[in-house]
Order: structure tokens, then sequence, then C-alpha cells
């Protein structure tokens, strides 16, 4: 988002653009990826090494 503050601006106006491009950055933060939403849901039988070598020796 772009938002142009002219040398005429009042400080109102450049307060008025400060606070939209605020808002704008707010709403980009809650659209990204939460990936700690995700910690704990997998529950696995083995031991995560043990199945990551495996899948690595899947490659030979």
């Amino acid at each position: 988002m772009t938002v142009t503050i002219y040398s005429n601006s009042s400080p109102k106006e450049t307060e008025l653009a400060l606070q939209k491009l605020q808002k704008n950055a707010r709403r980009k933060r809650q659209r990204n990826f939460d990936a700690f939403k995700y910690c704990g849901v997998i529950t696995l039988k083995e031991d995560p090494l043990a199945i990551q070598k495996a899948m690595r020796g899947e490659w030979r």
C-alpha cells in the first residue's frame, strides 16, 4: 500500500495517512500463517529421528 504525504499537507492529514498505514499493517499481520496453533497436534507412535532416518533410507 502506498500513501503519499505532500509537503503542504496539514498535520491532521498526515496523521490520518499514518493511521491508515497502521490499520493496513495490522490487517496484514492477521492474515499471516500461525504455525503455533499446530504445535502438539500430531501424536507419533515412533521416535521422530527414527522416522526421519527411515525416510532418508528410502532414497538409497
